[in-house]
């Protein structure tokens, strides 16, 4: 399944006075009290070292998760690619869960841009990875075989949360091989809600994590990559190779602060929704819906063929917007409340109703 596939209907969304669009959290849109925060940034200019904004959210960032020192950019993918081009070097090899977004959803950018090869590694319908695959593929030291360098995971997947225990038994074999371990945790914080567990706590197994300020913190646009400092000041010259350096860079950065200080407990409201949406859908028998233990803001949903495409333009026409109904993704986030919720439960069963 594309997550990421355009529906070209969708360019009449502009038209609608109260869109409710699952089709994930980064459709969510910037508050009056963020966008009040970029008028009291202190700017300058990054690439010199001077925007105090962004220098305040790596520092803030970093300390949340223990760690030495954080780096912002532009996107998610680009701080997973950077993060993996620290950890490597051309020709080297790294351990990616087959359905993982690094291996998926990336474009393969470190294979091509940095000429690191990637070994995809079976993973189960939750996406945990078992640790003896895992160290069956690590190569042996013989010139015939690129040498593993690095090991990828990822918290959440798919909307559940990887047991902590089950990452730190795959980190802990890593290292013991020489291997470092970069976490994409760009819903990380949802993991955090969900168990109660410190961000440290989430991360200390880990060489580097990424996290994402643009889902469900609400910001536009933004992520950061958190390591020890000898890791970020490589990260910053590989990110400038990358176009990744910005000049006043606080514009952006103050939202992101803005978004860590004020929008990570209510990710709770999100998990709230979903089990609410997850259960409303789940007693239309025409529905098979997913939503099962350690899910946060994800509910999945299977229809029958011959209603998906109907019941999509049914939904959209009350200015609904789902992904593909085939075991699509239904992503509660800070646009859509629980009243919504409620009006798109009412909706499926209206669909079904008529269709009967």
């Amino acid at each position: 399944m594309n997550q990421y596939k355009r529906n070209s209907s969708h360019s009449r969304k502009s038209e609608f006075k109260n869109l409710i669009d699952f089709r994930s959290d980064t459709v969510t849109l910037p508050s009056k009290e963020m966008l009040s925060a970029i008028q009291d940034a202190k700017m300058g200019d990054d690439v010199y070292d001077e925007d105090d904004e962004v220098n305040e959210l790596q520092k803030y960032a970093a300390n949340l998760l223990g760690k030495e020192a954080g780096l912002f950019f532009p996107s998610g993918t680009q701080s997973n690619l950077t993060a993996m081009l620290s950890h490597c070097q051309r020709g080297d090899e790294a351990l990616i869960g087959k359905n993982y977004h690094t291996n998926v959803y990336e474009a393969r950018g470190v294979s091509v841009l940095g000429g690191v090869g990637i070994c995809p590694i079976e993973t189960s319908e939750t996406g945990s990875m078992d640790v003896g695959d895992m160290l069956n593929e690590i190569k042996d030291d013989d010139p015939h075989y690129a040498v593993t360098k690095l090991l990828c995971l990822e918290n959440t997947i798919s909307g559940k949360v990887q047991p902590q225990n089950e990452l730190e038994v795959l980190a802990n074999a890593a290292h013991k091989k020489n291997l470092k371990v970069h976490l994409d945790g760009a819903r990380l914080f949802n993991a955090h809600i969900y168990t109660g567990a410190s961000m440290e706590s989430l991360t200390n197994c880990f060489d580097s994590v990424s996290l994402c300020l643009s889902k469900g913190l609400g910001a536009p646009i933004g992520s950061l990559l958190i390591s020890d400092q000898t890791t970020i000041d490589k990260a910053r010259r590989l990110r400038k190779m990358l176009g990744g350096g910005m000049r006043q860079v606080g514009v952006i950065a103050s939202c992101g602060m803005y978004a860590l200080k004020n929008n990570v407990q209510r990710l709770q409201d999100d998990h709230d929704n979903a089990k609410l949406l997850a259960d409303g859908l789940s007693s239309i028998s025409e529905l098979s819906v997913d939503y099962g233990d350690n899910q946060t803001n994800m509910v999945f949903v299977n229809c029958p063929k011959a209603h998906r495409k109907p019941l999509e333009n049914f939904l959209f026409d009350k200015e609904i917007i789902t992904s593909n109904l085939d075991r699509g993704r239904l992503v509660c986030h800070l646009g859509i409340t629980e009243k919504d919720i409620l009006f798109v439960i009412d909706s499926f069963k209206e669909y079904f109703k008529r269709a009967s």
